[in-house]
């Protein structure tokens, strides 16, 4: 396993967009029920977050609850934007401390009003903090997010307020216009899916796809992603020898 010392603070990226994946399943494999995957879960955020700030990654976006996601059981739905407030509400003091932002993204309206009112306390208590970012995106989906920004084109541009369309419009009508895009995406839970996260965004970011299950994922497993990521050449459609000269 990688450690912090292994990492070469030369080819840090920017921005690491995470897919936690397997709470229920490493509940399940305890006999346990769903919800205290979750709560173990919300451990993982808090060790990868300060792993991150010490790696000094400027942002990390976690896919905490897609569009689709509101169509589990009631119960587990609940249970989930309950977690959220209470991690919300413990975390912002040690998020001040620590000088970290906290941002939303995605279709924050359907959320239940004290889920919703916690978190603008909490992005608007850490809006001054200038070290790491960390972007919760909720309620989202990425086809949500482009066809919202597609709606908006239409109208902005029938109304006059934009002339052209090209890929610079798209990217400043999605949620993450403030936002670079990803350098890295980790999925972890053993899958090999995208699951409409960040479709438009992560056209160029290199993809690791990690067995450790997200309760698990802690700062040795990040620290692997991190390596294997500093392992690729990035090339944006260049050739190796253009890259490297």
């Amino acid at each position: 396993m990688a450690f912090l010392e292994d990492i070469s603070k030369e080819r840090i990226p920017q921005h690491v967009a995470i897919i936690m994946d397997g709470n229920g399943r490493w509940a399940k494999q305890r006999g346990l029920d769903r919800t205290f995957g979750h709560k173990e879960g919300a451990e993982s955020v808090r060790a990868i977050t300060e792993t991150a700030a010490r790696l000094d990654i400027k942002y990390v976006t976690l896919y905490t609850f897609s569009t689709e996601n509101w169509n589990r059981p009631e119960e587990e739905v609940s249970a989930l934007m309950d977690l959220l407030v209470e991690s919300v509400v413990h975390e912002t003091p040690s998020l001040l401390k620590n000088n970290i932002r906290l941002k939303a993204i995605g279709d924050i309206q359907r959320l239940p009003d004290t889920t919703r009112a916690a978190l603008d306390k909490c992005i608007d208590d850490t809006s001054q903090s200038s070290g790491l970012t960390i972007v919760l995106a909720i309620s989202y989906s990425s086809r949500w997010e482009i066809t919202n920004a597609v709606q908006h084109i239409a109208e902005d541009f029938k109304n006059g307020l934009i002339k052209d369309i090209d890929e610079t419009t798209v990217s400043d009508y999605l949620t993450t216009r403030e936002i670079p895009d990803p350098d890295l995406l980790i999925r972890t839970g053993g899958e090999f899916r995208i699951s409409n996260f960040l479709l438009w965004q992560i056209a160029y970011a290199e993809l690791v796809f990690s067995d450790v299950l997200w309760p698990d994922f802690r700062e040795e497993a990040f620290c692997d992603s991190i390596l294997d990521y500093q392992t690729r050449e990035r090339r944006f459609g260049k050739t190796s020898e253009q890259v490297k000269g």
